[in-house]
């Protein structure tokens, strides 16, 4: 069956069920083209708390289709690819933040929504890399804050905002094996070039870069920017928009491309079986989906 064919199918099916394709800007850029939108995390949020559709195709890793689970419970929410985790997520468990929490009972629990629900049910709000400055700013300065999972994210949010947190240790593996000297190589290669990078990376590359931004805060980068040469430091699936939505720019990944293979595990064929069986679908607790909600609730709020 060609791509062309799957494609077909896919739009009978989603009609069928009256599903809605929702994608990260990270996974392969056929499915990206499928799908009714495509964002980042903060705004796949925004997306799954908004929608009134009975069915959503989460196209990224597993967290992301818990949250869309917790913000839009009544829909059935299925993950095409059930083995599409998240090593960050998985580095923090409910049991280290109830830890964490008797050691800084007075703290405030900040948590990446790259994080399960489980542990969302025990922090007091969350972030995404698009707003995680403005969640941190907005907590009084007399507040300790403990962020988790990302130290990295969390380290770059500490030196915007010469704010200091307790970071958790976790990291997201595709973004912490880029090094400065690959920023340094593409910089003499492309000296006319910005090189713009994800705040997942560590505090030492981001201080390399022209600047650190979520992927959607790079989209509107690229659009606003003259450059027509512009060094791309986050996993390569976001090439394939920034290519559709800026055909007169040329985007350069880091070399070597930074690239998620559980992103990647997301295909056309994945889908089309998903809508065909609807599997994987998202299972939560009643009392767990609530007590996780909230603090992406107060996430949204603080966001509008």
């Amino acid at each position: 069956m060609t791509d062309s064919d799957i494609v077909k199918k896919i739009n009978e099916l989603r009609k069928i069920r009256n599903a809605v394709i929702l994608a990260h800007n990270y996974v392969a850029g056929e499915v990206q083209d499928v799908a009714d939108f495509v964002g980042d995390s903060l705004e796949l949020s925004i997306k799954a708390a908004a929608t009134q559709a009975p069915v959503i195709v989460f196209c990224g890793v597993s967290f992301m289709a818990e949250t869309a689970k917790l913000l839009a419970p009544r829909s059935t929410v299925l993950l095409p690819e059930v083995s599409a985790g998240c090593p960050m997520a998985d580095m923090a468990s409910a049991e280290a933040v109830r830890n964490l929490r008797k050691l800084h009972p007075d703290a405030v629990f900040v948590a990446y929504v790259n994080t399960t629900a489980a542990v969302k049910a025990e922090v007091d709000i969350c972030c995404t890399s698009a707003n995680a400055e403005k969640i941190v700013a907005a907590i009084p300065e007399d507040k300790e804050i403990v962020f988790l999972p990302d130290q990295n994210l969390g380290g770059n949010v500490m030196k915007n905002l010469n704010r200091k947190m307790i970071l958790f240790p976790g990291y997201c593996p595709t973004h912490h094996r880029i090094e400065p000297a690959q920023l340094e190589a593409m910089r003499a290669q492309y000296p006319n070039a910005p090189i713009v990078v994800h705040p997942e990376c560590p505090v030492e590359v981001t201080s390399l870069a022209d600047a650190a931004l979520s992927t959607g805060g790079m989209l509107k980068f690229v659009r606003e920017s003259g450059a027509k040469q512009i060094i791309i430091g986050t996993e390569s699936g976001i090439i394939h928009r920034l290519r559709k939505e800026n055909p007169d720019k040329e985007f350069i990944a880091l070399a070597p491309a930074p690239r998620c293979s559980n992103m990647k595990k997301i295909s056309l064929t994945s889908v089309l079986k998903s809508l065909e069986t609807m599997q994987t679908p998202v299972e939560l607790p009643q009392a767990l989906i609530e007590r996780a909600r909230l603090p992406i609730d107060r996430m949204l709020e603080k966001s509008k």
